[in-house]
């Protein structure tokens, strides 16, 4: 029954959250839905201090969770398909230049100074943690949620082409943050940390093999698959078989990728980004375009609420201490400097053929919001006080993204629906 009960934990209290929200609060609904969760987790954790029976079992429901398990083999690969269903193919290809160099620069800029700026803060504090871990909160917390951001972009109403080039490089840097983190896993392990093992021997042959392999060959996979998905869709004209094969599309991404040990995110979005070539070119090959969308666009939204209701859930098994919480505070501000430079570095890259207009750096920079994504792979953490305390900093880091910048984008993405669309992003 562990399992029914944990799916009827789940669905209750997101109902009960997003009513309350819909209701009361009108926030958008996954930041309503944080905030009450991280609400109802404050309640819990003064049940439990009052040694209330029902509280702990509440707890060792919510430990009995895998949450990066719930995330990287569950509701990540629909969600990032969904959000890749709705980009515009055409337009992100006339776009892969800076996508693809805020995708691999960007990230691999954050991982590097979000690392070495940990490891000082760290060391001021007198905590021994060793330069790779740090590397490793660097690779957790450098990629934008593509899930958080998409929820984003999808009420403010900036200029498409701004639209594509945010939900393009989130949608990207999350895989190549999911591999960077693999590939400084392995390295850990390999340096005798006490990791298990996330990828080869780490020399610099090893490293640029594994990238390639958990990277192209995600790549590769979700292009194959998306393709059959796609002659398939060409050559029927039933709206249940239409849901079934994109379904089996996804499902078929995630399960193949995790036993061909290559990025099942960028799978997903190489699948999604396919199978919604089609969809934009030939919208009346589809038996109903409307239900077609409006069924995944259901599926997003379910899937987007339940994740986040869980995210603020798990506080509840996360142990905090007021050091870590003083180092998550203290994080945020470094991450989101980190953010600007990581940003800023490449546009000066690009300026050169390409005129990024301010409200397009600044929004790139505050619409950059961490989620779910983060915290599962801060839960992937080797067992230890480095996991402990990367999972507090990054569960601070997380709610500001979400909350406060959720918030607060929406005045930056109206100051750039108000520039000229064309200048925008002048080729």
């Amino acid at each position: 029954m562990q399992i029914l009960d944990l799916a009827t934990l789940l669905v209750c209290v997101t109902a009960a959250l997003a009513f309350v929200n819909a209701r009361y609060w009108k926030l958008p609904a996954s930041i309503g839905v944080t905030v009450g969760g991280l609400g109802v987790s404050l309640i819990i954790f003064g049940l439990v201090s009052l040694d209330v029976p029902l509280a702990r079992e509440v707890v060792a429901l919510v430990r009995g969770i895998e949450f990066s398990d719930f995330v990287f083999q569950g509701v990540l690969s629909f969600l990032l398909f969904a959000g890749a269903l709705g980009v515009n193919s055409h337009a992100l290809w006339g776009l892969r230049g800076p996508v693809l160099t805020f995708a691999l620069l960007s990230t691999a800029i954050s991982i590097a100074l979000v690392g070495g700026a940990t490891y000082a803060l760290l060391g001021a504090f007198g905590l021994d943690v060793s330069f790779i871990y740090c590397l490793l909160f660097g690779a957790l917390i450098s990629p934008t949620d593509p899930v958080a951001v998409l929820g984003m972009l999808k009420q403010a109403g900036v200029p498409k082409r701004i639209e594509t080039l945010v939900a393009g490089e989130s949608l990207f840097n999350d895989g190549v943050g999911v591999v960077a983190f693999a590939v400084l896993a392995g390295i850990a392990a390999a340096s005798g940390g006490g990791a298990e093992a996330h990828g080869p021997a780490m020399s610099a042959g090893g490293i640029a093999l594994f990238f390639a392999q958990e990277a192209l060959g995600g790549l590769a996979l979700g292009l194959f698959l998306g393709w059959l998905g796609w002659l398939a869709l060409r050559s029927v004209s039933d709206f249940v078989v239409e849901v079934l094969v994109t379904l089996s599309v996804v499902l078929a991404c995630t399960a193949i990728a995790a036993n061909l040990h290559v990025s099942a995110p960028l799978a997903a979005v190489a699948a999604g980004l396919l199978i919604g070539s089609l969809k934009d070119r030939r919208p009346e090959g589809l038996s109903s375009h409307e239900r077609f969308e409006g069924f995944w666009h259901l599926a997003d939204e379910l899937l987007n609420i339940f994740l986040f209701a869980l995210l603020a859930l798990e506080v509840v098994v996360v142990r905090f201490s007021g050091q870590s919480l003083l180092l998550g505070v203290i994080a945020i501000p470094l991450v989101l400097l980190i953010r600007t430079i990581s940003v800023y570095l490449p546009v000066l890259l690009l300026g050169r053929r390409r005129d990024f207009n301010p409200y397009t750096r600044r929004l790139m920079v505050w619409g950059g919001l961490r989620g779910a994504i983060s915290v599962a792979l801060a839960f992937t953490v080797p067992a230890g006080p480095e996991r402990d305390l990367f999972l507090v900093m990054t569960y601070v880091v997380v709610v500001f993204s979400i909350i406060v910048q959720g918030l607060t984008v929406g005045r930056l993405a109206a100051q750039a629906s108000g520039v000229d669309e064309g200048k925008t992003l002048a080729p």
